[in-house]
């Protein structure tokens, strides 16, 4: 596989989407293939059969790879599911020659010690985020890197997943011959593809609806707050469609993308579907009004879900606001007049995140499908991470390089602790087999 090959692979719960990327002279990303296949053995982005899983990922590899015209051979991986959660802790150390000034080790050192952390039995920390730091007791420091002092401390947003769950995806994707290059949170990997930068300094929710889960991700002053990751998405809706209609999931899932509303005052009481019958039976009538309702009630609970979340990160205070209000992504936020509900229910600005922002021009319209903002997101992260590796390959930090943007200053904890995470799910499947 080339260098500039970029892949990221998104395991849902409705598809597995592989998609490979290359960046243009401009450092646009241009999506050169793309493969997906129906996902069978996911449940509320958990794999709960894993030969399944590992079928639907082959299929959507090899359909990628015919695209692209590339072997791939290592990917990033989206994870999501019910069993994430996010804790705020804060740490600090000790430096011992305060004459010095804080680099790159200093950050690195804090940062893993936090790894350290005791979880719960069965539990292990994804994502290590530094908020904001401390020196000296000087607080609300972005980037102490080239200051002087002894005590270096910060608050921290951790993302915890069961062990269990990772290494089951893991397993997966080396069964499907590919090997592993790291992992990060879906909701972050949306992110980078639908915000804007300016957004994230102003404050915004980004809540990415997909079939099995809606996941939340919530920043500040540019800094990721919040993440959470609810079990609920839009197969849900099409289950209760099936219920409430009683019709086959097949034609649930049609009824919802094709004449489905989140709003039911907007069809009348007479606008009705003919449903072909099962076998030899006479077709069912279905009332769009009733269908709307059906949806609204269930689309309702989920959002409402969501702003308690948003509560809990304190958006009602003052300095919390989000002034940029909520973006919807993924396959779930198509369904039509759910920018309205939810800015009924939740009086803030809402907007559709659509992956193009960061994509180059030439980029086909079904790629940018706020159904595909993880997969984007996560070819962003894996060209981060390769071109963050050769840079550190081919310099060494210097002692006082101030010049790093913020961006950057953050992403560099979390990857090395990836590069430590993947190394061990590396260590533990080979010992496996």
């Amino acid at each position: 596989m080339d260098d500039n090959i970029y892949v990221g692979l998104d395991i849902g719960t409705t598809k597995i989407v592989v998609m490979v990327g290359t960046l243009n002279d401009y450092n646009k990303l241009k999506i050169i293939g793309i493969g997906k296949s129906k996902s069978l053995g996911v449940h509320r982005g958990v794999v709960n059969n894993i030969t399944q899983t590992i079928q639907s990922i082959q299929s959507a590899v090899l359909e990628a790879e015919a695209d692209s015209s590339n072997k791939i051979e290592k990917v990033i991986v989206g994870i999501a599911g019910q069993h994430i959660r996010s804790l705020q802790h804060s740490d600090y150390i000790t430096r011992s020659n305060s004459d010095q000034v804080i680099d790159e080790n200093d950050l690195e050192r804090l940062v893993n010690q936090v790894y350290k952390l005791v979880m719960l039995p069965g539990e292990e920390i994804i994502h290590v985020l530094p908020q904001e730091y401390k020196v000296d007791g000087q607080s609300e420091i972005k980037e102490p890197i080239g200051m002087f002092g002894g005590r270096l401390e910060a608050n921290f947003h951790v993302v915890v997943g069961q062990v269990s769950s990772i290494k089951n995806i893991a397993r997966c994707i080396k069964s499907a011959g590919i090997d592993f290059e790291g992992i990060t949170l879906e909701p972050i990997a949306s992110s980078d593809a639908v915000l804007s930068q300016e957004e994230k300094e102003a404050g915004v929710a980004l809540i990415d609806i997909g079939g099995g889960t809606t996941d939340l991700a919530i920043f500040k002053d540019g800094i990721i707050r919040h993440t959470s990751v609810i079990p609920f998405g839009g197969n849900i809706i099409t289950e209760d469609i099936k219920e409430g209609c009683s019709i086959i999931e097949k034609q649930a899932e049609l009824l919802k993308i094709k004449f489905g509303s989140a709003w039911p005052g907007e069809n009348k009481d007479n606008e009705i579907v003919s449903i072909p019958g099962l076998r030899g039976r006479d077709p069912k009538e279905i009332s769009l009004k009733n269908l709307s309702k059906i949806i609204h009630a269930r689309v309702v609970e989920i959002i409402e879900q969501v702003f308690i979340e948003i509560k809990n990160y304190g958006h009602e205070d003052q300095k919390k606001k989000l002034i940029g209000g909520i973006v919807l992504t993924g396959g779930g936020s198509q369904l039509k007049h759910l920018k309205q509900l939810v800015e009924y229910i939740s009086g803030m600005d809402t907007r559709l995140g659509y992956p193009s922002e960061h994509l180059a021009g030439n980029n086909s319209i079904e790629i940018s499908s706020p159904m595909y903002a993880t997969a984007v997101g996560l070819v962003m992260n894996s060209s981060k991470s390769k071109r963050k590796n050769t840079n550190k390959s081919s310099k060494d930090y210097e002692e006082n390089d101030i010049s790093k943007t913020d961006e950057e200053s953050q992403n560099i904890g979390s990857v090395t602790i990836f590069e430590r995470f993947t190394q061990s799910l590396k260590t533990f499947l080979d010992n496996a087999e």
